[in-house]
């Protein structure tokens, strides 16, 4: 597994191994963007932040749109904490049709 990000528009890519099942993976990459985005403020001051990820299960907790597993409620909340700090949108795309993620796992 994975953790990983990409910027595409600012030429940004971050992958790094990580022992997890897919939905703590998924919550470590996006917390590691959250955390990139925090520590670089004036790159992303102003700015509308759209993520995109594939995981359904884990766009919809933080839509709050299903509930978490137990187990993820602490990575729920820091997500929840940081999209009230910077008011991020997170969608949903088919990862063959994410242009941000089709060279980070070759």
């Amino acid at each position: 597994m994975l953790v990983c990000f990409t910027i595409p528009s600012a030429g940004i890519t971050f992958k790094a191994p990580f022992s997890g099942e897919t939905l703590h993976t998924d919550y470590a990459s996006l917390l590691t963007l959250l955390e990139f985005v925090e520590l670089n403020q004036k790159i992303f001051q102003g700015k509308d932040l759209k993520i995109y990820g594939d995981n359904l299960d884990m766009i919809n907790q933080v839509n709050l749109k299903s509930v978490c597993r137990f187990e993820f409620s602490d990575l729920l909340k820091k997500t929840l904490d940081y999209r009230d700090k910077y008011n991020f949108s997170l969608g949903w795309i088919p990862r063959k049709n994410n242009p941000a993620t089709n060279f980070l796992f070759d």
